[in-house]
């Protein structure tokens, strides 16, 4: 590193500069090459300005080559040289500007009397302009400046780039430059590093493609996608790893609650993370700098250096406004001596000065040491200079007042002073003590065994007990700062420690820990059953000691508990069966006068499911229907006559036409619903699927899935379930388990809508595996049986963490009675190990306990469809060398056939039964009127209707559905996720059109 200059030419201007009047007429500043070339010579990182002004062309500036950075500006200006030697600079990072607003100023760098000027700059490698903007005036042969980029280089687009009046007769750039160039020669063009990235990167790029992005703490441009990658760092480098701050002294320990020693710590030293301060630097919280502020004061502490704020006023020197100048004469010059330069105290000619008053001075680096001409001066003569200086220091002292004189006046050090001397009168100006020493000042004695504070002494400095450490007359209070140096507590000790009170309430391993102070005030902890605490020292309090039990209550109390409820839980289960027997004796009688008199005296509700479990199958031919009396979520009811065969009598009866949305359902990312087949069983007709449940297949090939299948997956079961909403249909066993594959890159919804065709008895609600999936389920089904398209989110994020996890069960090893609990105290399934925050706060949005806040479907594929254009950015996985396309070859097609349906949801089909191909519009279902073989009835295509309510399941009831308030909405147009690719190809290559809103409202409805 490099001192660079202060402004030095801050005259010069741009407005309208004449070069005749200062071309060739101003004489080069004394020495002004040899000292660039002192300054600059092997250096890299100039901390501060570069100016480079009324050089000749004669003079070698070679020496500039090595410079990489500039941490202010850079000006260039009335030189004649024909090229700047800043070939390897890379960053400017303008922490100053010229003329207040340029970091890079070049003016009249020509001689109009000759030929010699500045002709190329050749800054071939400077890719970034942190602060500051450009300004290129009047260089009458400067060629090439016009072609640059300079939007590329400068971070904030606001700022200007001046650049006119410049060399006209200039060659054109090389024809592989794009028109950008620093000169002509193919060597020379411009590195565009930030208006060639793909709008995925926040900086600068390494390549045009999405993964080609530079780390965002990157200066400059970089090699690779990493903070290690990078040319220069925006912020701070620590170890060759751009960071945006240094490691701090302190850092917060997450299980005891405090802030705690780093033993990692760096302090900010430029641009650089160092472990130490530099010689003549000091510690100020975190950063390196040349002198404490005025409020702190210099102290050493294990031997560092640091700043620490003054108690009370700061001593001389340190926080103090400085004192008045002197007059004139006082600081007239010493005469001419050999050796005139170096001087690092220098006192001389001061009438008034009695002693100097140093009592903070612990080192003499360097320089010489010149004190002559005060004839006042006193106790110079006792300080051994020898302890101060680093090397051998140069001692001039002559001239002051006699040592005699000084003494015979009492001017000597104080008897509480070592033999190294003193500064001035008084204890506190001694450079060392002869015994111990209390804030700078020294003392006879610490407070060991009396006084109001007591004290223990630690390298001779006397220190101040902790607070928590009681006071003991005639001995020692304690031996060290910490509360667990006391001889005696306070008020109590936990363990080694003094407190003041017993720790109430600390995390421990098996939950909070809670203590009381036993009779020698130590703390001691509660009985393991104590949840909330416990105290021993109340006169009226009941308890024990923590190893002895609780006393036992009475028999006869325990007795009489159980003997009553006993008694009121057969109350309860009697008069529940009173209740059900007399329901149902009323719809008995309803029906009997219904049979009757042929009308109903109650009316019909056509939203009402019909019990599909005792009906009886009865022959078309039988059935005749006649007026439409309603319609609702599962069909319309109309009212009929009933026929029997072979009889003639006529029995008036409703018939309910069931519409079971899901046999018109056809979609691409959903298994289709071909027919049911009735018989003892009723039997669904669907596609067979030969790969099985997506569950089984990540299970199987965790080592092929790349993230672009995952991700892939993720949009094609969020667009299903967006198709089922839009259909007003309510999934609600929605796990990766009732998700099938067609083919390794598509995945289709299955078990949607037939629990309720099924299982009409799974209204009730059980807390097993088999009824209701309770760990896939969002808290207000659990409690409510309310199930909504939104219930069926929190599904879906379960199954996105099933497969980011590779098939791992949700919640292992806890019961399903405890998941409710868990998750209203907040619980919930932890990160992935392949996800990125991105993907896991999306699964987190979906678990969110208020259901209008949780996302749709249709802002999940779109939030999804954005993350599958980059997987690499939001999933890490490793993965082989075989693409999962190669999975094996599915069965060949089989004709169809009846089959009892499965008994458990998360069952594949069976594997002999063939999948068709169906078409992959919206909207082109089965001919209703071409039934298949095998007399299996196709499920009819009508539309659905437009209910406003979902029965929620173990209530018998309907719950309405709010549409939610949160959405996800991508920042562009999502793309089509793509089929997975082979490793090193994961770019997309099929577009897509975002999910778009389907007229009405949305949310409102479900279906059975």
């Amino acid at each position: 590193h490099c001192r660079g200059t202060r402004p030095l030419w801050g005259g010069l201007g741009h407005h309208g500069g004449n070069m005749a009047a200062v071309g060739g007429t101003r004489p080069p500043p004394e020495g002004g090459h040899t000292t660039l070339h002192k300054m600059y010579n092997n250096c890299e990182i100039v901390m501060g300005n570069l100016e480079i002004v009324l050089i000749d062309h004669t003079q070698d500036l070679s020496f500039l080559q090595t410079i990489r950075e500039v941490t202010g500006y850079i000006l260039i200006a009335m030189n004649v040289f024909s090229s700047l030697p800043l070939q390897n600079l890379r960053v400017i990072r303008g922490t100053q500007f010229y003329e207040e607003k340029y970091a890079l100023f070049v003016l009249l760098n020509y001689n109009p009397n000759t030929t010699h000027a500045l002709r190329q700059l050749g800054l071939n490698q400077l890719t970034e302009i942190l602060a500051g903007g450009v300004y290129i005036e009047k260089n009458a042969q400067l060629c090439h400046v016009e072609t640059v980029q300079w939007k590329d280089i400068m971070r904030d687009p606001r700022l200007e780039a001046v650049v006119r009046e410049n060399g006209k007769a200039c060659a054109p750039c090389h024809e592989s430059c794009g028109g950008h160039c620093w000169g002509p020669g193919p060597e020379d063009c411009q590195k565009l590093t930030k208006t060639i990235c793909a709008p995925q990167c926040n900086g600068r790029c390494f390549g045009r493609e999405p993964n080609e992005c530079c780390h965002e703490e990157c200066a400059g441009g970089c090699t690779g996608p990493l903070q290690t990658h990078c040319f220069a760092c925006r912020h701070f480098n620590d170890s060759g790893a751009c960071v945006p701050l240094c490691p701090q002294p302190l850092i917060y320990n997450k299980l005891t609650f405090q802030l705690e020693p780093n033993p990692d710590t760096k302090y900010q030293y430029g641009g650089i993370c160092v472990r130490s301060c530099p010689h003549n630097f000091v510690v100020d919280q975190s950063s390196c700098v040349r002198a404490c502020p005025n409020d702190k004061m210099e102290v050493e502490k294990n031997g560092l250096k640091m700043c620490e704020p003054c108690s009370g006023l700061c001593p001389k020197g340190k926080g103090t406004p400085p004192p008045a100048p002197l007059p004139p004469l006082a600081l007239t010059p010493p005469p001419p001596a050999p050796r005139s330069r170096g001087f690092s105290l220098l006192i001389m000619k001061n009438e008034n000065v009695t002693s100097l008053g140093l009592r903070s001075l612990r080192e003499v680096s360097a320089g010489r040491v010149y004190i002559t001409e005060n004839r006042r001066l006193c106790y110079l003569h006792t300080v051994q200079w020898a302890l101060l200086s680093r090397h051998r220091t140069d001692l001039d002292i002559r001239n002051n007042k006699p040592r005699s004189k000084c003494q015979q006046e009492g001017k000597v050090c104080d008897p509480l002073c070592s033999s190294h001397g003193c500064w001035g009168p008084g204890p506190a100006q001694c450079l060392s003590c002869r015994h111990y020493s209390r804030r700078g000042v020294c003392v006879p004695s610490c407070h060991f065994t009396q006084g109001e504070t007591r004290e223990f002494a630690q390298g001779g400095e006397c220190f101040e007990c902790h607070p928590e450490c009681e006071r003991i007359e005639g001995n020692v209070t304690c031996n060290g700062s910490g509360a667990d140096t006391c001889t005696r507590c306070a008020h109590y000790r936990d363990g080694p420690h003094c407190v003041e009170t017993c720790p109430e309430g600390i995390l421990g391993e098996r939950g909070p820990i809670y203590k009381y102070p036993d009779a020698s005030r130590e703390c001691r902890p509660c009985h393991e059953n104590c949840t909330r605490g416990c105290d021993l020292r109340a006169p009226r309090a009941q308890s024990w000691p923590p190893s002895d039990p609780p006393p036992r209550k009475a028999p006869t109390v325990i007795a009489v508990m159980v003997v009553g409820g006993l008694f009121l839980s057969c109350s309860c289960v009697l008069l529940a069966l009173l209740y059900w027997r007399g329901k149902k004796i009323q719809k008995k009688r309803a029906m009997r006068r219904y049979l009757e008199r042929g009308e109903s005296l109650e009316p019909l509700d056509p939203s009402e499911k019909a019990n599909k479990v005792l009906a009886r199958i009865f022959k078309e031919t039988e059935l005749k229907r006649l007026k439409v009396l309603g319609s609702g979520v599962f069909g319309t009811v109309h009212k009929g006559i009933w026929i029997p065969d072979g009889d003639s009598i006529k029995i008036p009866v409703s018939i309910k036409v069931i519409q079971d949305c899901s046999g018109h359902l056809d979609h691409a990312y959903i298994v289709r619903l071909l027919g049911i087949c009735p018989g003892p069983q009723l039997q669904l007709v669907t596609q067979l699927l030969p790969l099985g449940s997506l569950l089984d297949y990540v299970r199987k090939n965790r080592d092929t899935i790349s993230p672009q299948l995952l991700l892939n997956w993720c949009v094609q079961v969020a667009k299903g379930m967006y198709y089922l909403e839009e259909h007003r249909m309510v999934h609600r066993n929605l796990a990766a388990r009732n998700v099938l594959l067609k083919s390794p890159s598509q995945a289709q919804v299955a078990d949607f809508g037939i629990a309720d065709l099924l299982y009409p008895d799974d209204k009730k609600y059980f807390y097993n595996e088999v009824k209701t999936p309770i760990k896939w389920m969002a808290l207000e089904s659990i409690h409510f049986g309310k199930y909504t398209h939104q219930s069926d989110v929190w599904s879906y994020g379960v199954t996105l963490w099933e497969m980011m996890t590779f098939g791992a069960e949700p919640y292992a090893g806890i019961r399903l009675v405890e998941v409710p609990d868990l998750l209203e105290k907040g619980e919930r399934l932890s990160q992935p190990q392949i996800c990125t925050i991105d993907v896991y706060m999306v699964m987190v949005k979906c678990w969110m306990i208020d259901e209008n806040i949780r996302p749709t479907f249709k802002e999940l594929a779109n939030e999804f469809t954005r993350m599958a254009r980059d997987p690499p950015r939001y999933l890490v996985i490793k993965v082989s060398t075989d693409p999962p396309s190669q999975a094996p070859p599915a069965p060949p097609p089989q004709p169809l056939t009846c089959a009892p349906p499965q008994q458990e949801s998360g069952a594949a089909p069976p594997a002999d039964l063939p999948a068709p191909n169906p078409p992959m519009g919206v909207g082109h279902g089965a001919d209703p009127q071409e039934p298949p073989p095998s007399h299996c009835p196709i499920v009819p295509s009508e539309p659905c209707q437009d209910p406003h309510s979902v029965p929620a399941a173990g209530w018998g009831g309907s719950q309405p559905l709010h549409p939610p308030t949160l959405g996800l909405s991508p920042p562009c147009p999502p793309a089509e996720p793509q089929p997975a690719q082979p490793p090193g190809r994961l770019h997309p290559h099929e577009p897509a059109q975002p999910l778009q809103q389907p007229p009405g409202t949305r949310g409102v409805g479900g279906a059975g």
